[in-house]
């Protein structure tokens, strides 16, 4: 997979891009002065947070962090009919992820095999024979020159995986300044039967309020529990989606198997 030795020459650019879209995602914007909180009817189709709302979503991270290790599912689009998808879990303690990728094109699959991911970027490794069994332990077993590493690029499978790992916190946000940066409420929808609003991001510090919604989209349920997030792409009708389904106590993420070293 031509991904694996990408060097395009376009590193530093993207990655202060690709900070600048992970920060306005993940953290709570200190932003000048505080507003009250508007209490508005379900009704609407799309209105500012209540206060309620910002508490659970200003929770989200705490509680993502606090389920660590958790299964995730990634889908990115790469473009021209190119679609990337990433199993595994992801640690917010160590801000580390392990899985198996697939990537398939419109005439079929095109690749797959084992990556694993941190906050710096990310390695993939040939499936092993047979591969069968949890991704996390074939990627133990992998030597340190069995992977490909690279730094993050700003493509939408990188971003989703830098993106993923930077969720959890060990903190909840500040729902007041969530609130003040333009966090909106979208509607309510089921997912495996379960209710979850769904939430925009906050803008960009020192946006203006007619500078458009974030590009990030959240699905919290009742309780703060963070189920889903899709970050828009520029130049990509289809987001790239990250799918959290719970703790998976019984993970275990190899020690340190990529990038350095």
């Amino acid at each position: 997979m031509a991904r694996k030795t990408k060097t395009d020459g376009r590193g530093p650019r993207r990655t202060l891009w690709l900070r600048t879209l992970v920060a306005v995602a993940v953290c709570g914007l200190a932003v000048g002065g505080l507003a009250a909180y508007r209490t508005v009817s379900d009704e609407a189709s799309e209105r500012p947070v209540t206060g309620d709302e910002a508490a659970r979503l200003a929770l989200s991270r705490l509680n993502l962090y606090q389920a660590a290790p958790v299964a995730v599912v990634l889908t990115a689009a790469e473009g021209g009919g190119v679609q990337v998808r990433v199993e595994g879990i992801v640690d917010h303690r160590t801000r580390r992820g392990a899985g198996r990728y697939q990537v398939t094109g419109a005439n079929g699959p095109l690749d797959h095999g084992l990556i694993v991911w941190d906050a710096g970027g990310l390695g993939l490794a040939p499936a092993p024979e047979g591969d069968a069994g949890p991704p996390w332990q074939h990627a133990e077993h992998v030597p340190r020159a069995g992977w490909s590493p690279r730094q993050y690029t700003a493509d939408p499978l990188d971003a989703g995986l830098q993106l993923m790992v930077q969720l959890g916190a060990d903190r909840p946000d500040n729902p007041l300044l969530l609130a003040q940066s333009g966090a909106r409420w979208l509607g309510r929808d089921r997912i495996d039967g379960r209710s979850y609003d769904r939430f925009a991001g906050p803008r960009a510090q020192g946006a203006a309020p007619d500078t458009g919604r974030s590009p990030l989209t959240y699905w919290v349920d009742g309780e703060g529990t963070l189920r889903r997030v899709t970050m828009r792409m520029a130049d990509l009708g289809t987001p790239t989606t990250v799918e959290f389904s719970g703790r998976n106590g019984d993970a275990k993420l190899p020690e340190a198997p990529w990038l350095t070293g």
